[in-house]
């Protein structure tokens, strides 16, 4: 049984670290396709909420009840993972957006970005970069229970002097979208689980789809506005993104975490679900509004990419030996 168990698991991991290479790939090409040839992705827009159910539905067909009993048997890394998210995200998107003078609509468009839970993608690529995935899936699936409440407040609080935002909308909004099509996974995968494994491998692929139904009729309805402002968009979701890498390991460190704790940390904290913020950018503000989240669609998983490369080059288990060597030889010690 568990050697069966550990094969479907590894082939999960190969099919998701797979996806987590060609994501990006995928939505370039498309966005490309989008941005040349706008009119066949047009009427794509009527079904970004259907599609944004389908990638948080996928989500959910993943996780499985011991996934929640890491929170109860390490409650505080979560809880410190997850506050960090909502207070270092969205702040970093405020200080972004003066710092670049960006518009207002892009400046909301940012800080939607900031205030959505952790992206679906955050679990391999913490896997990838031998981060802590227990911890990953546990932060993923806390901020994203949490985000009807904590993203409108968020929206309210940081952008409701500068444009009306319509909470209680988002909050409807987001438990139809993110809360039930979750909790249904869930519960499939739990009455279902055998039949759910088999088909796990394809679940990453289907989030692709997902985000690339969400992605490509935003870049085709903003062809003109994305030519004006491609470039200090893509500048300022990097620079959000690799500051919420920064300060998110930083994090971890502080409250004195174990190394794969705190690359998981860092992963959680910097990579958001960019296709809900540019489907709710879209809904509730503008298509200007929008185009942070379809821009980070593409960037946070390079950036992943790129940050999963480089930790997988740095040993874990060094790492960890070295920090006790250090405690013990400090003068302090």
């Amino acid at each position: 049984m568990s050697i069966t168990s550990d094969a479907a698991r590894e082939k999960e991991d190969r099919s998701a670290a797979l996806a987590v290479t060609a994501f990006p790939l995928f939505i370039l090409a498309g966005t490309v396709i989008a941005f040349f040839f706008p009119d066949p992705f047009l009427p794509l827009g009527d079904y970004i909420t259907l599609f944004l159910m389908i990638i948080m539905f996928g989500m959910g067909l993943t996780l499985t009840i011991p996934d929640f009993k890491v929170i109860a048997k390490r409650p505080l890394p979560v809880l410190i993972g997850v506050v960090a998210q909502f207070v270092i995200m969205p702040l970093l998107a405020v200080a972004v957006a003066r710092l670049l003078n960006l518009s207002p609509e892009l400046s909301i468009g940012l800080l939607m970005l900031g205030s959505v839970p952790g992206g679906t993608s955050s679990n391999v690529i913490a896997y990838l970069a031998k981060g802590d995935v227990a911890l990953s899936v546990a932060m993923t699936s806390v901020s994203t229970l949490v985000s009807p409440i904590m993203t409108p407040l968020l929206m309210l609080w940081l952008a409701g002097e500068r444009t009306d935002v319509d909470a209680q909308g988002m909050a409807i909004t987001l438990a139809q979208t993110v809360l039930l099509p979750v909790i249904g996974g869930l519960v499939i995968r739990y009455f279902f689980d055998s039949f759910v494994a088999k088909i796990s491998p394809l679940l990453p692929w289907i989030s692709i789809l997902g985000i690339g139904g969400v992605v490509f009729p935003t870049v085709a309805g903003n062809v003109e506005r994305l030519a004006q402002v491609g470039m200090i968009v893509f500048v300022a979701v990097l620079l959000h993104n690799v500051c919420g890498y920064i300060l998110g390991y930083f994090t971890g460190r502080l409250f004195k975490m174990p190394e794969a704790q705190s690359r998981t940390m860092a992963i959680e904290i910097g990579t958001q679900s960019a296709g809900l913020a540019s489907g709710m950018s879209l809904k509730f503000f503008s298509p200007e509004a929008a185009l942070p989240g379809a821009v980070a669609a593409v960037l946070h998983n390079i950036t992943g990419a790129v940050y999963a490369a480089v930790m997988r080059r740095i040993p874990v288990d060094r790492n960890e030996r070295a920090e006790k060597v250090e405690k013990v030889t400090s003068p302090s010690a």
